[in-house]
């Protein structure tokens, strides 16, 4: 996994689920389940733009009065995403607190909610600090294919799993790696730069052939142009290749349908972080509490063609025999 995309997971196996994602090239981050967030610095956690709640056990969700209480004051957007449901549990969150002092902060804190219903489609409200937190239901883009959120050079696909209620799996995808070649930058005698940022974002953008790009020469210019065409660039300067994708699923349990949806969204990630809750000798309580065993974690994995595998939700009832359901999600993994 390149420097692209840095994840993290939030807390150890045995604690509230999370991932955090560090966007590097962006300055941002996004963050997947908002349990237990204490071991993520705040410096950290400013980074976050983008929050995808799986479900609200509290688990998954506790921690979003302790985000808000670092975030308050600040001029920030947050987006937050969720399963039906979700914004009306934003707007209690914050109906719960009073602010009447709001108004004299600095920072205007702005928290964009979406729902993400069973068909895929979104509904969406704001809340903004300086209207002391007032519900206002907003315009939301509708995605195709289960897109929740599409970004230059990422987007983030959602499936709807079944946990005796509606838990959102997601899926981060780069939608494209573009290398810079060094040496071709220089050969042509330019610098490399920030500049060369503009020229990545253009492509994914999908910026027409002959659109100009500033750019930066190694000496003064001597009178060269100030801009060149994106194509030029593109084609001397650029190296395509398909973007990195990690999958991120918990708390599901393991039926046909689950499983078909698992697979999709996860097919050929780079790496699959899902939930090995409890061991397939334990199978039994898994299916009545509905989630899964290392072994099923480990079999959806090797089905969905994954390269990595990491496991996460391990039950507390194996504290210090984590390496247990590692090892078997690992086994089914590599061997089916």
């Amino acid at each position: 996994m390149p420097r692209h995309f840095d994840p993290q997971l939030v807390n150890d196996r045995f604690g509230d689920a999370g991932l955090y994602v560090d966007l590097v090239f962006q300055r941002r981050a996004v963050l997947f389940d908002l349990g237990d967030h204490a071991n993520v610095s705040p410096r950290k956690l400013l980074r976050v733009g983008e929050i995808f709640v799986t479900h609200r056990h509290m688990d998954h969700f506790a921690g979003f009065d302790s985000l808000l209480r670092l975030l308050i004051g600040r001029d920030k957007v947050l987006r937050i995403f969720g399963p039906p449901g979700m914004i009306e549990a934003v707007e209690h969150k914050l109906k719960a607190y009073t602010w009447n002092l709001v108004e004299g902060y600095d920072g205007n804190l702005i928290l964009r909610v979406t729902d993400v219903d069973e068909t895929g489609h979104m509904s969406a409200a704001e809340f903004q600090g300086r209207s002391r937190f007032v519900r206002a239901d907003c315009e939301c883009p509708q995605y195709d294919e289960g897109v929740v959120i599409r970004e230059s050079d990422f987007l983030v696909r959602a499936a709807m799993l079944d946990h005796g209620m509606p838990v959102l799996g997601f899926a981060l995808e780069e939608r494209m790696e573009l290398n810079i070649l060094r040496n071709k930058v220089e050969s042509l005698g330019l610098a490399v730069g920030p500049w060369l940022r503009g020229v990545k974002e253009a492509v994914l953008g999908e910026a027409a052939e002959d659109a100009p790009i500033t750019v930066a020469w190694l000496d003064d210019g001597g009178g060269r142009p100030v801009t060149l065409p994106l194509g030029l660039l593109r084609r001397d300067l650029l190296k395509a290749g398909p973007g990195r994708k990690i999958a991120y699923v918990v708390d599901c349990a393991f039926t046909p349908e689950n499983e078909e949806k698992i697979v999709t969204l996860a097919r050929g990630a780079d790496i699959l972080f899902i939930e090995a809750t409890f061991l397939d000798a334990d199978c039994a309580i898994a299916a009545a509490r509905r989630h899964l065993t290392a072994r099923q974690a480990g079999w959806l994995g090797r089905k969905a063609g994954a390269k990595r595998l990491v496991t996460l939700h391990h039950s507390p009832r194996y504290k210090g025999q984590g390496d247990l359901l590692i090892e078997e999600a690992q086994r089914a993994f590599l061997s089916g």
